[in-house]
């Protein structure tokens, strides 16, 4: 079951109005021992995944992929190194 819960965050200092939305994801009991993780490492690697999935699909820029996975762009880009996923993407026309 998916819970889409939107949660308000308040303004940043640059004026724009963020809103953030929380999922919840039902797993089996042994997930994160079958994974060896902890709960918040995996939360933070599924967002990786998922940012660099859009990312090679071109569904989304590299900047905004860092930032749907809450890392700086320099750290994205290594990220794509180790799954495999240049940092260059073309479109062909």
């Amino acid at each position: 079951m998916t819970d889409l819960t939107p949660q308000l965050q308040t303004p940043s200092s640059d004026k724009k109005f963020n809103m953030s939305v929380q999922l919840t994801i039902d797993l089996p009991e042994d997930a994160f021992s079958i994974l060896r993780t902890h709960p918040d490492s995996f939360i933070k690697e599924m967002r990786l995944a998922a940012a660099i999935k859009w990312f090679e699909i071109g569904q989304i820029s590299q900047a905004k992929a860092a930032e749907l996975a809450d890392v700086n762009r320099q750290q994205f880009i290594n990220a794509l190194s180790r799954f495999q996923v240049s940092p260059i993407q073309m479109t062909l026309q």
